[in-house]
């Protein structure tokens, strides 16, 4: 089952990790579900790419020789780019999920058993992430 949007525009996924068997893996995955997926083996490379409201969320390894996907959330946040960050590991540690959580990151999920719970979050971070502003609005406070 697909992703379901009023608009015609698909969800736009970006998808970061040096792995390109993962990179691969997760296009296949975020394609077949109906998103659009742009995909990047390096935080920097992702950053010289980006403007300011082009990802929906974002999908990032925690582990990259450039720098860890914990630094590349903090520098979305310090951009003002509020889509959700969805970080993937490979190395469960408290530390990470800690640090995680201050930069900004939505989740963080344990490779390599994403497929359904990847897709799940995805859809939950950005209806979420979505329904912010209409509810800063509605209450009168403008929210990033």
């Amino acid at each position: 089952m697909g992703f379901v949007m009023m608009s015609a525009a698909k969800p736009a996924v970006y998808v970061v990790d040096d792995d390109p068997d993962v990179l691969g893996s997760l296009r296949f995955l975020l394609e077949t579900d109906g998103f659009d997926v742009r995909t990047f083996r390096t935080g920097a490379a992702m950053l010289r790419m980006l403007g300011p409201a082009d990802a929906d969320c974002f999908v990032i390894d925690y582990k990259m020789p450039d720098m860890n996907g914990v630094d590349l959330a903090s520098r979305l946040r310090n951009r003002d780019i509020a889509a959700p960050v969805i970080l993937i590991t490979g190395y469960p540690d408290e530390n990470i999920t800690a640090r995680a959580q201050a930069a900004g990151v939505h989740h963080v999920l344990h490779k390599p058993l994403l497929d359904d719970s990847l897709l799940a979050h995805i859809r939950g971070a950005i209806g979420e992430n979505r329904r912010q502003p209409e509810a800063a609005l509605t209450s009168g406070n403008i929210r990033r």
